[in-house]
C-alpha cells in the first residue's frame, strides 16, 4: 500500500465525518453541500470537470467527469454517497463526529457507510489524473446526497434531471471486500445484486375521545399496536434465488447444514437456533417487514383517531407491488387489513448484474494484487444502494471495496447504522489501491 495515499484517504474521511451530514429523512436534513464542497476543493486542479447540482437547498451532489479518448471504450462511474444516518450518542464510546484515529481505526458515523469508500474514490481519481492517466473511456466520480433515505434528492434526482452525466457502462459503489471462504479457497465478496425496497406507510383510523373514558373506545393506537404485532410475527415462506445457492456453496459449514440451508421445509427451524449470521441469512431468503416508526398527533388525554406506521419492506427477486400487498394481507388478516390505508413510499424491485464482464475481471485482477489466492464471490445485498438507479439506466453495477482480512463479516455488519462505527486504516489503503488498479485496468 502507498502510505501517502492512505494518509490522504484518512484525512479526507475525517473531514467528511466531522461535517455531520446527517440525513433524517426530511428535505431540510442532510445538508450534503458541506461534503460536496470539500470534495470539490479536494479535486480542484485535478483535471476533472467538477460540477455541483442542488436538488434542494443544501442537498448537493458532485459530479466529476473525465472524458475518455475513445468513444467506443467502456465508461466507469465510481458512486459514493455523502450523507449518514442519525446517531444515538449515548450508545457510543466516543464522539460519533470527532473522527478520532485510535489504535489504527477511524471512529465516526459514516466510517463504513459509506464515507470511507467515497473518500477513497476521490483520492484514487485525483491520484490517477496526477499520474497522467488519460482514460480511454469516460471516468465519472459521483458523490450523491440522500442515499440513506431512498435517493430522492441524490441519485434518483440526477437520473431524472441529468441522466446523460451519470450514465456509464459500469458502476462501482457500496459494498464489498469482505474475506471469506476457507484457508484453501479464500474469497473476497462483491455485491452483484440487492433486494427490492418497498417502504409502506400504513394509516390506522379510529374515533377521538377523552382519555378518561377508554372503555369500548375505537382507539387508533390500540389497533395500530395489533398491526405492528402481526407484522413482527409474520413469517413468509423462504424463496431461494441463484445468488443464495452460490452463497451457501461457499460457506464454511458441514454438508448437513448446507443441505438444510437449501431446504425450504427446514431452513426456518435451523435459523431459529443458529447463532451469528442467522439474521442475515433470513433476510437473504425471505421478504421482510420491519415496522420502524409509529406517529400520532394526539396527546396524553386524547384517544387518538389517526396513527401512521412506517414499514421497511424488503422484497426478493421477482416480487413487486402486488406481492407486497398479498404479504400484507397474509400478515394482518382480513380484520386488520381492512383497518389500514396503505401508501407506497418507495417501490424499487430487486436488481442484479451479471458477472461475465470486463469490470468483474478487472476487480479479480485488482484483488489478486493484494491477495493472490483469493477469488471473487458474488453476493446479494439485503439493503439497497444507489446501484439500483444505475441498473435502471442500463449499467452493470457492483458493490466493491477491499477490506482487511482481520475484519470479520459479523463485526463489519454490526457497525452499519450501529454504535461505535469505525474502519481500520489498512482497509482504507487496500480500497484506495483497488480503485486505482481497476480504473487503470479497465480504462487505461
Amino acid at each position: 500500500m502507498d502510505d501517502r495515499l492512505t494518509g490522504q484517504t484518512v484525512e479526507l474521511l475525517q473531514t467528511m465525518i466531522r461535517n455531520a451530514c446527517v440525513n433524517e429523512g426530511t428535505v431540510e436534513s442532510g445538508q450534503e453541500i458541506r461534503n460536496a464542497e470539500v470534495l470539490a476543493s479536494f479535486l480542484d486542479g485535478s483535471g476533472a470537470d467538477v460540477e455541483l447540482f442542488h436538488a434542494a437547498p443544501g442537498r448537493t451532489t458532485l459530479v466529476a467527469r473525465v472524458e475518455g479518448s475513445d468513444p467506443s471504450a467502456p465508461s466507469l462511474c465510481l458512486n459514493g454517497h455523502t450523507d449518514v444516518v442519525p446517531v444515538s450518542p449515548d450508545g457510543w464510546s466516543r464522539d460519533p463526529f470527532a473522527a478520532e484515529l485510535v489504535d489504527g481505526e477511524i471512529w465516526g458515523r459514516g466510517a463504513v457507510d459509506m464515507l470511507n469508500l467515497t473518500a477513497s474514490m476521490a483520492v484514487a481519481v485525483r491520484h490517477l489524473l496526477a499520474s497522467g492517466l488519460r482514460p480511454r473511456g469516460d471516468l465519472v466520480l459521483l458523490a450523491v446526497a440522500d442515499e440513506e433515505s431512498g435517493s430522492r434528492w441524490g441519485a434518483r434526482w440526477m437520473a431524472e434531471h441529468h441522466a446523460d452525466l451519470i450514465t456509464t457502462d459500469f458502476v462501482l459503489t457500496e459494498n464489498g471486500g469482505l474475506h471469506g471462504g476457507s484457508d484453501t479457497s479464500p474469497t473476497v465478496s462483491v455485491t452483484v445484486g440487492e433486494k427490492g425496497v418497498a417502504w409502506r406507510r400504513l394509516t390506522v383510523r379510529g374515533t377521538p375521545g377523552h382519555g378518561s373514558m377508554p372503555f369500548r373506545a375505537d382507539n387508533a393506537l390500540v389497533t395500530a399496536a395489533g398491526v405492528v404485532s402481526r407484522l413482527a410475527e409474520y413469517r413468509p415462506p423462504p424463496m431461494f434465488h441463484e445468488l443464495w445457492r452460490r452463497q451457501v456453496a461457499a460457506l464454511p459449514v458441514d454438508d448437513e447444514t448446507r443441505e438444510t440451508l437449501l431446504d425450504p421445509d427446514r431452513i426456518d427451524d435451523l435459523l431459529a437456533t443458529m447463532p451469528g449470521p442467522a439474521g442475515h441469512f433470513y433476510s437473504c431468503t425471505h421478504t421482510t417487514f420491519s415496522p420502524n416508526t409509529v406517529t400520532s398527533q394526539s396527546k396524553t388525554n386524547v384517544i387518538p383517531d389517526t396513527v401512521t406506521i412506517d414499514v421497511d419492506v424488503r422484497t426478493l427477486p421477482g416480487e413487486g407491488p402486488e406481492e407486497v400487498e398479498a404479504h400484507l394481507r397474509a400478515a394482518l388478516g382480513d380484520d386488520l387489513f381492512a383497518r389500514v390505508e396503505v401508501e407506497p413510499l418507495i417501490d424499487d424491485r430487486a436488481s442484479t448484474s451479471r458477472t461475465d464482464t470486463p469490470l468483474w475481471d478487472a476487480l479479480q485482477r485488482g484483488v489478486a494484487r493484494s491477495f493472490d489466492r483469493a477469488t471473487l464471490h458474488p453476493q446479494l445485498s439485503v439493503g439497497f444502494t444507489d446501484a439500483r438507479v444505475h441498473r435502471e439506466l442500463g449499467a452493470i453495477a457492483y458493490g466493491a471495496g477491499l477490506l482487511s482480512p482481520n475484519l470479520s463479516s459479523r463485526e463489519f455488519g454490526r457497525r452499519f447504522h450501529g454504535n461505535d462505527e469505525r474502519i481500520d486504516v489498512e482497509s482504507l489503503g487496500l480500497t484506495t489501491r483497488l480503485w486505482i488498479d481497476v480504473v487503470r485496468d479497465l480504462l487505461g
